[in-house]
């Protein structure tokens, strides 16, 4: 309000006392220009306020205002003039709307109130259109007032805003699980605490960072990728789980759900996210199929080394900062040797391998000597670790923490380590799962040690440790395969000692023993690390001495100095003794180019070394064709001794150890040759392999042999199985199971009546078409046995893939059942392994009354031998039908009450 336009008005007749007395008009003009130039002042100095100003006295009328509080109130500052009312006013602004109140009269009585118009105060008017209006009220002495009128509107509602943003922020912060907003380039808007915490900020500093800000380039990448798919998709990402690296290096696991955000109009401009952790559940979940696995790979018989591999993985994948090792110990007991430790350093590994077990040796070797888990938090000052303390240092490994890994039955099998680089004791939880990952760890090493055990028992001789026969086919093959490939030669040394019948008669069995083992000893030190000392049985023994150059001929010094280290005096049992033995050579390419007729030209000669005189040593020569001559006429003899019917089945009982009754018969080829009388089984069904006339004569078998079984059937005798013997090129015959199938169908037999016996080594030359063929045969309803069983070499993984009902354990290792330890560990051991795969065990070759009281005493199932029946016709054996075995009750032998059950 200019001082212009208030001159056009009647000047106001006021004092600063009140209005003025009438008597004083002409005073009052003396001092108008004294009094105009005060107003003046205070128009100029209230026009420059950006607030709207007003000024009233105690009769409620305008004093002075500034155009501000016209504008305010949307109002003309040409309609203000001093002297107006109050009511004047209020009415002047109901007319515009800019009232905050449904009438005038409410307004003027709620500001002419005494808590209102006699106090001091600050109040908040909000206006028809919306507007806030700030109202300072200061009442003056004389009963009038000041007040300032300040539009407020904006800065409410920032303050609304910023109210609404701070308690926004306090809510998303409360929250436990990830939760974020961002733009359309990805960056971060809104973060809570937790996600800001985790990625090492507050959650203002967040604002505008990226994922490429917090973690690696692939993760960052993924996550912008999948998330610019949501936004150009508009399609949601529900529960999908993520993981990531938080600021101390630890896997995080979330369940995430990120949408599209929209504004008022629908349109996509950023978009939310949140995420709960999920890491506990998700390594609960990781640990239980990580142990299933481990589980599963020590059932099948995985490699040690990658069984131990995978167990430390899956415990570092479920601690932080934590570096797994396992160590195995020595057969020496004495030693640590690496077993796994697939994070460690491959040269720290080479440092520690074959570290010697001690009271002060670090914390595996301390762990192992005494027995107890050894905590070490601090490397490089604890006394145990004074002599790695350097090496620990290279490295970085601050902490070490061991635990012995202890066998069921006692021994210490090696330690279960876990490194760390920061200086630390373990947590209970870390300790917990140690302890698990080292029982595992034990299961898994008794597991490899009894296969291996298995395994050398199966391919090695128990008395003297040395190959069996099993092994020696295989050797000599593969010398021959060399030999060819390089042009040098192979020896084969068929060695037997010279009446060593004469030992075991005169002094026993276990003077015999002692002996063979201390040959075996002398053998085995006078021959070179590349040759090979075979005990085939018996007293005979083979040597191979193989990558032999042509050129050269040192064999017969060889078996010279053979010669005189068996005949060296030899005390056993108090006895010194002296043995001799006679040497048969063969060599490659001269006198054999495959592994069966060297084998057999070198037996050859060593007959002939006996039959010169004993003590001595033959080279196969051209002499002994002779008996090769004969061989090949007794093969052309075999041939027709199949359509001459000179070849017969006879049947040896099978007896139930239970209930002594016969359940089975073994059906046994002989040949009855019309001029040389009853030929050796031993003579003729080697030839047979050999030429290849087994197939045929096997097909003859297995038809022949059910069609006595039902012919026994007709005549009225209990059903019995029948079995029979398959050779391994009758086996290998694609035609087997059309055959047994037509055996059957022609014989009338029931399928679950006939079994057929496959040898260990058989089935073990191509496991998976074994087990086809073997299944195929199971189909038809035919029952299959393993003949000979702890002869051959199938594993126990191989084993309990193979679809066979019953275990035959080989003579051999029941011919010395009442005098040989070996024998009867194995035996026993036979008979657990068959029941614990839930197969019937059964024992060939049973002569005595005390190897049928120890198979009975041992649980074994059923039995066959002399001691019942030896092999008789078809007609006799229908005689024994009804026969029953009588034997003596059960002895208790330690363990037998465990295994029977």
């Amino acid at each position: 309000m200019s001082l212009e336009r208030k001159s056009k008005t009647s000047a106001p007749r006021y004092t600063a006392d009140g209005p003025p007395a009438s008597g004083t008009e002409t005073d009052s003009l003396s001092e108008l220009p004294t009094l105009m130039a005060q107003m003046l002042r205070y128009q100029t100095a209230i026009d420059n306020i950006s607030q709207g100003v007003c000024f009233f006295d105690g009769e409620y009328r305008l004093v002075l205002s500034n155009d501000r509080y016209a504008e305010l109130y949307r109002l003309d500052p040409e309609l203000l003039q001093p002297g107006m009312t109050l009511w004047e006013i209020i009415d002047l602004r109901f007319q515009s709307g800019m009232c905050p109140m449904d009438t005038a009269e409410e307004y003027h009585v709620f500001c002419t109130s005494p808590e209102v118009a006699d106090r001091s105060h600050v109040r908040n008017v909000e206006l028809r259109d919306g507007r806030i209006i700030r109202i300072c009220h200061q009442p003056m002495a004389d009963g009038g007032w000041v007040a300032t009128h300040e539009e407020i509107t904006d800065k409410v509602a920032n303050a609304a805003l910023a109210n609404e943003r701070l308690s926004l922020q306090h809510l998303i912060d409360t929250v436990p699980d990830y939760l974020w907003v961002k733009d359309l380039e990805c960056r971060f808007v809104v973060a809570n605490k937790a996600l800001a915490a985790d990625c090492g900020r507050t959650p203002a500093e967040m604002i505008g960072l990226s994922d490429a800000d917090f973690h690696s380039p692939d993760l960052a990448k993924s996550f912008r990728e999948r998330e610019l798919a949501i936004l150009a998709t508009e399609i949601p990402m529900i529960d999908r789980e993520e993981s990531i690296l938080d600021t101390t290096g630890a896997c995080k696991w979330f369940a995430s759900t990120k949408m599209p955000l929209r504004d008022e109009n629908n349109v996509v401009f950023g978009l939310i996210g949140i995420a709960r952790d999920i890491t506990e559940r998700k390594r609960s979940e990781m640990l239980s199929k990580g142990q299933a696995k481990v589980l599963e790979m020590i059932a099948t018989a995985a490699p040690l080394q990658d069984i131990l591999t995978e167990l430390i993985h899956l415990v570092e994948g479920q601690l932080t900062g934590i570096i797994g090792s396992v160590l195995l110990l020595d057969a020496d007991g004495l030693h640590l040797r690496h077993g796994a430790a697939p994070s460690l350093h491959p040269a720290y590994i080479e440092a520690i391998n074959g570290v010697r077990v001690g009271p002060n040796v670090g914390s595996c070797g301390t762990a192992v000597y005494r027995r107890e888990s050894v905590i070490v938090a601090d490397t490089q000052t604890d006394p145990l670790w004074a002599d790695y303390r350097d090496l620990a240092s290279t490295f970085g490994y601050r902490a070490c923490w061991s635990e012995p890994i202890i066998s069921h039955t006692g021994p210490v099998l090696g330690t279960f380590a876990m490194y760390s680089e920061t200086i630390r004791r373990p947590t209970d939880s870390e300790r917990a799962l140690v302890e698990v990952a080292t029982r595992i760890a034990g299961i898994a090493i008794e597991r490899k040690l009894a296969e291996e055990r298995i395994q050398y028992i199966a391919t090695h001789d128990v008395l003297t440790n040395l190959p069996n026969r099993t092994v020696l086919s295989d050797r000599v093959s593969q010398a021959l395969d060399r030999a060819a490939s390089r042009d040098e030669s192979v020896s084969v040394m068929f060695i037997d000692l010279d009446r060593f019948k004469l030992v075991n008669d005169s002094l026993g069995h276990e003077a015999g023993d002692e002996l063979l083992q201390i040959v075996a000893a002398r053998m085995q030190q006078h021959v070179q690390t590349s040759d090979s000392v075979v005990r085939i049985g018996g007293d005979e023994f083979v040597i191979l001495l193989p990558d032999r150059p042509k050129e050269t001929n040192t064999i017969a010094t060889t078996c010279q100095r053979i010669i005189d280290a068996i005949s060296a005096p030899i005390h056993v049992g108090g006895h010194e003794l002296r043995v001799t033995c006679s040497i048969g050579i063969a060599n490659y390419p001269a006198d054999g180019t495959d592994t069966r007729t060297l084998l057999a030209n070198a037996d050859a000669a060593m007959y002939q070394a006996k039959a010169i005189g004993r003590d001595n040593f033959q080279f196969y020569s051209s002499d002994l064709n002779a008996k090769a001559h004969q061989k090949l006429m007794l093969h052309e003899q075999l041939r027709n001794a199949l359509t001459r019917s000179e070849l017969i089945l006879e049947y040896q009982p099978q007896i139930d150890l239970r209930t002594g009754e016969i359940f089975a018969a073994e059906a046994l080829l002989r040949w009855n040759h019309p001029a040389m009388g009853r030929i050796s089984p031993a003579e003729f069904i080697p030839l047979a392999e050999e030429t290849g006339l087994i197939v045929p004569i096997g097909d003859w078998v297995i038809t022949e042999a059910c069609r006595q079984n039902k012919a026994w059937q007709d005549a009225g005798l209990s059903p019995i199985s029948v079995c029979v013997n398959v050779s391994a090129r009758q086996f290998w015959d694609k035609n087997l199971v059309a055959l047994v199938r037509h055996a059957l169908k022609t014989s009338k037999l029931a399928a679950n009546f006939l079994e057929l016996e496959l040898t260990e080594s058989l089935i073990m030359q191509d496991i998976g078409q074994a087990i086809n063929t073997m299944s195929e045969l199971q189909s038809l309803g035919v029952q299959l046995s393993i003949d000979d069983f702890g002869t051959g070499y199938s594993s126990l993984s191989a084993l309990k893939n193979f679809p066979v009902t019953r275990l035959k354990i080989d003579k051999s290792f029941i011919n010395d059942l009442a005098s040989n330890e070996s024998d009867r560990t194995v035996a026993s051991a036979i008979i657990l392994l068959g029941q614990k795969l839930n197969l019937r065990v059964i024992a060939e070759g049973v002569e005595t009354k005390e190897q049928m009281q120890f198979l009975h005493d041992n649980n074994c199932d059923e039995m066959q031998g002399y001691l019942f029946s030896k092999p008789v016709s078809a007609a006799e054996f229908q005689k024994l039908a009804h026969r029953r075995l009588e034997f003596p009750a059960r002895r208790d032998v330690e363990g037998a009450d465990a295994d029977s059950n």
